[in-house]
């Protein structure tokens, strides 16, 4: 019993490796709030640059991502921060990380 009153132990550290070593990267997507009129639920479109495969010109592609948004935080043209989580809804497969900058 002496030994172990000499023995300091020392707190594990807790990283998200630790936490839930088996989970996957999520993605996470920026965009502008197009639609806030659902309860819970935004949605967010995200344009991403691309080169064109062939011709090499930039090209500028558009996707809608329906998210979920807890707290009814977001509106229509906030900039967002959403990342992938499993599905919510039909539609659902995203959810409101932060609102990084408000609409004017």
């Amino acid at each position: 019993m002496a030994d172990n009153d000499n023995e300091t132990t020392t707190p594990e550290r807790t990283t998200p490796e630790s936490i839930a070593p088996s989970r996957a990267f999520r993605k996470v997507r920026e965009g502008v709030v197009s639609s806030a009129a659902m309860q819970k639920s935004i949605v967010v479109t995200v344009t991403e640059k691309t080169r064109h495969p062939k011709y090499g010109k930039t090209v500028l592609r558009t996707k809608k991502l329906h998210a979920h948004d807890e707290g009814d935080l977001a509106r229509v043209g906030d900039q967002v921060r959403v990342m992938e989580t499993r599905p919510l809804s039909k539609t659902k497969r995203w959810r409101l990380v932060e609102v990084l900058e408000r609409a004017r």
